[in-house]
């Protein structure tokens, strides 16, 4: 596997021999000091070019990168249709490094800039951005919910938990767990506004709540870990029991720590799982003559 420092050099080195490639930026987590460093992380590289028909309509430039073990090309998909501008290119090397190449056109630059602090110009050919671009993740950190949010975020949490249990009672299963992972999303919002009020909102917990286990206890990290098996009613059942506990606590901590009233849809929805529950949960009839 090459080396950060080489694959850097071959990056900055093919912009510098292509007359069309004006600028080079860089985004995502290898601008980011609060990333640990791995050779997982993608190298995420912005072209700013006069004419993007010169990279676009033919791969071969691709070749002096090395040998191409994956491609994507999002531009290119009906299935998957890429949702930002410009034309990007998803590439795994046969050494494993990864590099997401995006083509933007030179007049792209302010707005590229605008849409992410996360960002850096590695090369400037022009001097068309000539004040240093310092990346930072600001713009990443947990936020102090309103009381609106927070209350949005508990109202969807309990009203999507009669979802899961009626996929549960019902025997479909595809149906529950997708329904359980939505009400996963707002348990780990809550947990991360506790992490907040806990340390401060001045950090981020990471794409997909990636970073949230160094906020957690040891406990309510082995609960929200036993959520996610989902490979049977018996542990489904168990997986939304276990989000309801670590929900209630977390959202108390905060409701406390913002002076926020906590909702009394809790108690109430709480008695509608207990009800069916019991009847379809702990090896009642209806559980068996449905089964």
């Amino acid at each position: 596997m090459r080396t950060p420092d080489e694959m850097r050099k071959l990056i900055l080195d093919f912009a510098r021999q292509e007359e069309d490639i004006r600028l080079v930026g860089m985004e995502g987590s290898r601008v980011n000091r609060n990333i640990p460093k791995d050779e997982f992380q993608d190298y995420d590289i912005t072209y700013f070019v006069k004419d993007l028909r010169k990279f676009t309509e033919d791969d071969g430039w691709l070749s002096a990168f090395g040998p191409v073990l994956m491609m994507q090309k999002p531009e290119d998909m009906e299935l998957f249709p890429a949702v930002e501008e410009g034309y990007s290119y998803l590439v795994l090397f046969e050494d494993y490094n990864k590099i997401d190449f995006t083509f933007l056109e030179t007049d792209k630059l302010e707005s590229y800039l605008a849409q992410d602090k996360l960002r850096t110009i590695l090369l400037d050919k022009d001097g068309r951005h000539p004040e240093p671009v310092l990346p930072t993740d600001e713009e990443y950190w947990i936020r102090k919910p309103g009381p609106r949010s927070f209350d949005d975020c508990c109202n969807e949490f309990w009203n999507l938990t009669p979802y899961v249990v009626k996929g549960l009672c019902r025997r479909e299963i595809l149906f529950a767990v997708d329904h359980l992972g939505l009400l996963r999303d707002e348990l780990l919002r809550m947990l991360s506004w506790q992490a907040g009020l806990e340390y401060g909102f001045s950090f981020s917990v990471g794409k997909n709540y990636k970073f949230i286990r160094k906020y957690l206890s040891d406990a309510a990290w082995k609960g929200l870990l036993a959520t996610y098996r989902n490979d049977s009613y018996e542990n489904m059942w168990e997986a939304l029991l276990g989000c309801h506990t670590l929900f209630r606590d977390a959202a108390g901590k905060c409701a406390e720590g913002f002076g926020y009233p906590y909702p009394d849809y809790d108690r109430k929805v709480s008695g509608y799982v207990a009800y069916y529950y019991e009847r379809f949960g702990r090896g009642g009839d209806e559980k068996n003559r449905r089964g």
